[in-house]
């Protein structure tokens, strides 16, 4: 199985500073997604400690026989699930910390989608509203649930009607940089040749329809063409957030 994968990122139309980061390594099979919050750059600098923790701790674990868990290892997870779980807490950590040493930094955070890519499987772990799809075959799937006061109070309601006006919906329970260290959102997916995945921040998905993001995944072109034309569908929807695509192929 082969994999391919590019990224693009945009300020937006509104946003004079981008928060959001991305980082992708195919040797490791790692893809990383991140928008971050906090004034004064404090965001932008969240994201970035997430991903390079989870980046680091993705490579420190690529033989986890010799590896000690900080956290613990837990048998009913996978291997993969463990690391990503693991790099996730280890960011929490770290923002926590820098938040808590420099007054500049305090009460910054990050949202946070790590995909491992690896024998034939994918597997993700997702904290805030950023978030994970797989298309295949002309079908596009929410691989990932948002940590949003809307998801959690309201997402069984049938009768709650559409969320995307609804006044709560920006509100995160979770994120990186929080003190209750919750564990993320995992997901596990067997790929199949023709597969792509998209990693994005809020300020793609929610101004680009699931529709429009499938069609442009379901293009014939390399992710390099894909991810330019969802970050070109973004602003031209005049996105008012930083906006960020992630995609990878599957051969």
């Amino acid at each position: 199985m082969r994999i391919t994968a590019a990224g693009r990122t945009d300020a937006g139309t509104v946003r004079p500073v981008n928060q959001d980061w991305l980082e992708w390594d195919l040797a490791l099979g790692v893809f990383l997604v991140a928008d971050g919050m906090g004034g004064h750059r404090a965001g932008e600098v969240a994201a970035h400690l997430a991903i390079e923790t989870v980046q680091q701790f993705v490579a420190q674990s690529v033989d986890a026989q010799d590896l000690t868990w900080p956290f613990g290892f837990d048998p009913s997870l996978s291997s993969d699930q463990n690391r990503l779980v693991t790099a996730v807490r280890l960011a929490n950590r770290r923002v926590c910390q820098s938040g808590a040493l420099h007054s500049e930094f305090s009460g910054m955070g990050t949202t946070l989608v790590a995909a491992l890519v690896r024998d034939g499987r994918l597997t993700v772990a997702a904290v805030g509203d950023s978030r994970a799809y797989l298309w295949r075959l002309g079908t596009l799937t929410q691989l990932t649930t948002d940590d949003t006061w809307v998801e959690t109070v309201l997402g069984k309601d049938p009768q709650r009607g559409p969320a995307e006006h609804h006044p709560m919906r920006h509100v995160l329970t979770s994120v990186i940089g929080a003190s209750d260290d919750r564990p993320p959102e995992l997901v596990e997916q067997t790929l199949l040749p023709g597969d792509r995945v998209l990693l994005s921040t809020d300020g793609l998905h929610t101004v680009v329809a699931e529709a429009d993001l499938g069609a442009r995944l379901g293009g014939s072109g390399p992710p390099d063409e894909a991810a330019a034309a969802l970050i070109e569908d973004a602003l031209a929807r005049r996105a008012s957030d930083n906006v960020t695509a992630l995609v990878i192929h599957i051969d």
